[in-house]
């Protein structure tokens, strides 16, 4: 009686068109005060303890901070001409260079979203002067920035890690290979439909230049080796390494790149004759001088405060969906849906079936930090019982919660590109429907290889000795 009161209150909700916030808290109390012997001062404990016992979700504003720093402050133009540098003179390069621009940004920002806003706003309408369909830019985009939640760090993972009380950190050594794989997948189709329809490679710009458009994005892609090296190698939580994260990006924006604040536009002081020690200290005074100046400037303030919009809405859709949780496990749901798919007899292999289509169809209605912290109660612990590695099963998730950016109708991803192409959400989707097909042939290699998601973790141990 419960269960069905919880997700038919929860479905009436989502059908009146309620925001999924509102609609996971107001169907949560609603059962509590009617259906539940749990008492009402349980609603504000629990959302009390949802932001203030999970230290793990502090990692989040601190990755959307790093990741507004980075949008705004020109590093995905650098990290674009880098890839463009790098594969671009390839059939279809440019189109490649896009993935491995989505690929890099994903490993600094964390988000899908922004990875597509970030990369896709520039690349689109550059891909289209070159001579591609406009309409294969976008969807190749659309779908390459899903790489935002898969390649670490990922905001999502995050979000699972709290959810199951697994290691964040193995997470995001599981997502790493799994992502770079599905990058390469992209680029292949991509060269072949590029040779069947003729498309342009870019004039091969040589090494020299590789080197420079390097060196000028060596500062954006040091964020990769400070995040990940810093957590994989033991250094830092990834909490700590999000904060720090943060810091660096506000760091490089500001007084490195110098792409906005006080210093936006200035080129680095040097005179004829110096050295690089003398370059560097001159402009480190110069960087320690403006500094109470950048703190306070109107770009630093339109970027915390962007950060901090993108915080609160997430962070309040995870506390009502927290809450959401607690009523399932306080009146034993996942334990009885356990028991039931149990006694089902059900492989494996049957179980991860029926956990794909569910969570692709959660995928068409929900966010995914939402559709994460109510099914990974539910499917957790059957998984356990059935011998699949949690790590493994978060992987298969957040693949899930990828193909859900681009299916309608609340597929953020198509959201974003309608507002960068101009075009309706029919066309985009139109655009996007034939590289889905990748990521769905992905989704069946993830489920059923679990080494791909789990060698790196458990090669990583092995080296620690665990």
């Amino acid at each position: 009686m419960t269960t069905a009161a919880l997700f038919i209150i929860l479905l009436l909700c989502l059908l009146t068109g309620m925001p999924i916030a509102f609609a996971l808290g107001l169907s949560s109390i609603t059962t509590i005060l009617l259906f539940s012997s749990d008492s009402l001062a349980s609603i504000a404990l629990k959302l009390l303890e949802s932001q203030s016992e999970h230290y793990t979700l502090l990692a989040i504003p601190f990755f959307i901070l790093s990741s507004t720093f980075l949008s705004t402050g020109g590093v995905a133009t650098r990290i674009i001409n880098f890839a463009i540098d790098c594969v671009g003179w390839i059939r279809g390069g440019l189109a490649m260079a896009s993935v491995l621009a989505c690929m890099i940004f994903a490993a600094v920002s964390g988000s899908s979203p922004a990875t597509v806003a970030a990369i896709g706003s520039i690349v689109i309408a550059g891909m289209v002067q070159a001579g591609y369909p406009k309409a294969m830019a976008a969807g190749v985009i659309t779908n390459a920035g899903t790489l935002g939640i898969l390649i670490p760090p990922s905001i999502v993972m995050l979000v699972y890690a709290a959810a199951t009380e697994e290691s964040a950190a193995r997470l995001f050594m599981a997502g790493f290979l799994p992502g770079i794989m599905m990058g390469v997948m992209l680029m292949i189709v991509i060269y072949i439909v590029a040779r069947i329809k003729g498309l342009p490679a870019q004039p091969w710009v040589g090494f020299r230049a590789l080197i420079t458009s390097s060196g000028s994005a060596i500062w954006g892609l040091m964020l990769i080796i400070i995040v990940l090296g810093s957590i994989y190698g033991g250094i830092c939580s990834p909490t700590e390494a999000a904060a720090v994260s943060a810091v660096y990006a506000f760091f490089i924006a500001i007084f490195v790149y110098r792409d906005m604040g006080p210093l936006k536009g200035m080129k680095w002081r040097e005179n004829k004759g110096d050295g690089l020690p003398k370059i560097i200290i001159r402009n480190l005074l110069l960087s320690a001088k403006a500094l109470p100046l950048s703190m306070a400037h109107k770009d630093t303030k339109k970027v915390l405060m962007d950060a901090s919009k993108v915080s609160i809405m997430l962070l309040f859709i995870i506390g009502n969906a927290m809450l959401f949780a607690h009523v399932l496990t306080t009146e034993r749901i996942p334990h009885h849906i356990a028991e039931i798919i149990v006694g089902w007899g059900l492989p494996a292999w049957g179980f991860l079936i029926v956990v794909n289509i569910l969570l692709l169809i959660a995928g068409n209605f929900m966010e995914p930090s939402a559709i994460l912290l109510i099914m990974a109660p539910i499917l957790f612990p059957i998984a356990v019982q059935l011998g699949i590695d949690p790590i493994h099963l978060g992987i298969i998730m957040v693949v899930n919660m990828e193909i859900g950016m681009i299916t309608p109708p609340v597929g953020l991803n198509l959201f974003v590109t309608s507002g960068i192409t101009g075009e309706s959400i029919t066309w985009v989707i139109r655009a996007a429907l034939p590289w889905l097909m990748i990521l769905l042939v992905f989704l069946v290699l993830i489920t059923y290889i679990p080494q791909i998601s789990l060698w790196l973790p458990e090669y990583i141990d092995y080296l620690k000795g665990y």
